[in-house]
């Protein structure tokens, strides 16, 4: 079922790499990064006004350094217009008719006023927002003052493509009518089912009038539409320019992007999976600054004082003698206030969620581990042998120090700890895995193979540079078998096609990977500044280069297609790169010189096997239909605000829905434990052994997984090269 609530601020692209390498000096951005000031050009960015400075600032960066530069002329303009006109309203319930026509006046414009470091466009549609904004807020409350008809015949579009914008202010407030109507519908439906199931299970039940029940659906749409607004009203014109420029920059490629200073401490914190400060989510309700959760391992955690719903309304430093008040503060503001430097201390006077008693507390800031960001590792049995899966959601690594905590540390030292345990065969699970550090993803192939080639990169115009695991170290040279999906991109895509390209590991997934074959750098535009007085300019994201297999194909649009196919829920959705707007084209270069591995006997039958096995599979087969069937349901946007029709639609997709319940209630014979180290700390931290269960449970019922262990007890190693190595380890 659609989802009411749409926020039209992009969430932060999660999918991205930084290529660290000791030769980057071939590249013409990094000569330019290689300056502190501006220095390296005759062009100065002197403009006072700072919008205009970071139009001008990023525009040049791109001109200079992306690796398929645009030219900023009037088809490019025209494409950054749709982008941002649509990213600022999607669902059309803002913007009228005539306020398209007085944007579309730019519409061939933007490159001009770009290169003129002109302001007018976006200054139109910003104060026309916050005036449609303003209006929007009073039409949903007139709306939800009323009690909804639900036996009218109606429908709603849920998909803003599908609809033209308004001409009146009677037709935007039928528009908002029928999207409160269709919230308010799915919450009214769902108290009717509720009320229902009570009934059954107490006969002396008295049942809620459906008066009563349709009063409490709209006060739930009301608080709904109260949080979303709270949300907007914290947003400042800098967070709706962020979004001007982004709609510029993504223009060049889906995955070059503008980070305002916020945005980069986020993104920073996602590739490091560390932050510094107390160890709290926090979320803004109703003008209150809650604890959404505690963070296991981090300072509140310890401290045992703050809980999950507990409001934090003051906030004092060590070296300060008054608090700040924080409530009706802007979240980020709020935010900043809390967070700080480890060792430095902060008072929180906090409003208790059980009682609602107010109480101080002191907590000595400290560096925070966000666990769910690292690789997890679980061992199992089959057949008296014993296999380990490690989990990696991304390859992440520490901007600042990579020599600290990152995903091939953390690798190399699980699977030394599974040997230990005796292992016999290996999963690595990227399903899901986005990406991250390209130096990071070669440090983790280097894990597998003796020496050689794990990727080649190439910048626009510049010679090929292939990128080698030079260690001859070989950490598991054993079995191994790669997990992956149609959201594996990126450096997921360059592990499993190395591996693949070697026939290193087996393969097993969708039948391609994401498809995202470029490399970026995360630029700092304060560097280009010389005796910068604008205060923090953020950061740009910007493609450099792709990357290719060392067979010399390209992962970008074409993905790693996996040597076992098997379906999943998004094998009929498309989120691929070869589905965004703008990616860049596929193309090819020479391979690399790279030696097949010789450790296995039996590869390709091992991969036969799997085949015919997932063929058979009656747990494969209810997952392609219901993928096929979730296509369906995500095709259709129109829905009927008839309660009687709603109903029976949702009585006929429940009973299509249990056809496939198989699929939660499949179970495999094995079991999974943690290693020892970590059952070491499930001692002191019951939080992380109840991920862990949780984790195991899923995997028990996992049969891509299941079907992993069985490839890997297919493999057989070439015990003559076994033997041969072992000897020579003696000899040495």
């Amino acid at each position: 079922m659609a989802q009411f609530l749409m926020y039209f601020v992009q969430n932060l692209m999660t999918k991205s790499m930084r290529y660290m390498k000791r030769n980057l000096k071939i590249l013409i951005l990094a000569v330019l990064m290689a300056a502190t000031s501006c220095s390296f050009t005759t062009k100065k960015f002197d403009d006072p006004n700072k919008d205009k400075l970071l139009i001008d600032l990023i525009t040049y960066v791109l001109s200079q350094g992306h690796y398929d530069a645009k030219e900023i002329n009037d088809d490019f303009s025209e494409k950054v217009y749709k982008h941002y006109i649509a990213s600022l309203d999607p669902s059309k319930r803002f913007f009228y008719k005539e306020d398209i026509e007085e944007f579309e006046k730019y519409k061939l414009l933007i490159d001009d006023e770009i290169n003129n470091k002109e302001l007018n466009f976006f200054d139109l549609t910003y104060s026309k927002l916050e005036k449609r904004n303003e209006e929007a807020k009073r039409l949903y409350t007139e709306i939800l003052a009323e009690p909804f008809d639900f036996s009218k015949e109606e429908d709603f579009v849920a998909d803003g493509d599908d609809l033209d914008y308004v001409t009146s202010k009677s037709e935007l407030k039928e528009r908002w009518r029928k999207q409160l109507k269709f919230s308010t519908l799915i919450n009214y439906y769902d108290l009717k089912e509720d009320e229902k199931n009570k009934k059954e299970n107490d006969p002396d039940y008295t049942m809620k009038s459906d008066e009563e029940l349709e009063k409490k659906a709209r006060e739930t749409t009301r608080n709904s539409l109260s949080e979303y607004f709270d949300l907007t009203d914290d947003l400042e014109r800098k967070d709706y320019f962020s979004v001007f420029i982004n709609a510029v920059v993504e223009e060049f490629d889906p995955h070059t992007y503008y980070f305002a200073p916020r945005d980069k401490d986020r993104f920073d914190i996602q590739m490091s999976g560390k932050i510094e400060g107390i160890g709290a989510r926090l979320q803004k309700k109703n003008d209150d600054i809650t604890i959404m959760d505690v963070i296991s391992g981090g300072p509140a955690w310890k401290s045992e004082e703050l809980d999950a719903g507990d409001v934090i309304l003051k906030v004092k430093q060590e070296n300060e003698n008054e608090p700040v008040n924080i409530s009706g503060m802007r979240l980020d503001d709020a935010v900043d206030l809390i967070k700080g430097p480890k060792g430095s201390k902060v008072t929180l006077t906090v409003r208790k969620k059980l009682l609602g008693n107010i109480e101080q507390v002191t907590l000595t800031r400290d560096l925070v581990e966000l666990e769910e960001t690292y690789a997890k590792t679980a061992m199992v049995d089959k057949d008296g042998k014993h296999y380990g899966i490690i989990n990696l959601p991304k390859f992440y690594f520490d901007m600042e120090d990579y020599n600290s905590r990152n995903a091939a540390s953390d690798m190399r030292k699980d699977i030394i700890e599974l040997k230990e345990q005796g292992m016999d065969g290996l999963v690595v699970d990227l399903r899901n895995n986005g990406g991250g550090s390209l130096k990071t993803v070669v440090d983790i192939a280097g894990l597998f193979i003796e020496k050689g080639p794990i990727v080649q990169v190439k910048s626009n115009g510049e010679r090929k540079e292939v990128l080698n695991d030079e260690d001859s170290e070989i950490v598991w040279d054993g079995p191994l078998v790669i997990l992956v999906n149609e959201l594996s991109a990126s450096a997921s895509e360059i592990l499993a096609a190395a591996m693949q390209d070697y026939k290193r590991a087996v393969i097993i997934g969708s039948k391609q990977t994401y498809g995202k074959g470029t490399v970026q750098n995360v630029v700092d535009l304060n560097r280009w500044l010389r005796n910068n007085d604008y205060g923090d300019m953020g950061a740009l994201k910007i493609t450099t280069q792709k990357f290719y297999r060392v067979n010399g194909g390209s992962t970008q649009l074409e993905g790693v297609k996996s040597d076992v196919v098997v379906p999943d829920r998004y094998s009929y959705v498309d989120i691929g790169e070869k589905d965004q707007e703008n990616p860049l084209p596929w193309d090819k270069i020479d391979p690399a010189d790279y030696n097949i591995w010789d450790g296995y006997v039996g590869y390709e039958e091992a991969i036969e096997k799997s085949k015919q096995r997932m063929a058979k599979s009656e747990q494969i087969k209810l997952i392609e239909q219901n993928a096929q069937w979730i296509k369906e349901q995500s095709e259709d946007d129109t829905y009927s605000l008839n309660f009687d029709r709603y109903a029976a639609d949702a009585e006929k997709n429940r009973e299509v829905a249990k056809q496939y319940d198989a699929l939660k209630d499949y179970k495999t014979n094995l079991s999974f434990t943690s290693l020892p180290y970590e059952k070491q700390l499930f001692k002191a931290d019951s939080t992380l052994q109840e991920k862990r269960e949780r984790w195991h449970k899923d995997l028990s019922r996992d049969v891509y997984v299941e079907e992993a262990i069985n490839v890997l007890s297919d493999i057989k190693r070439n015990n003559i090269k076994h033997k041969v190595a072992d000897s020579d380890k003696l000899k040495d």
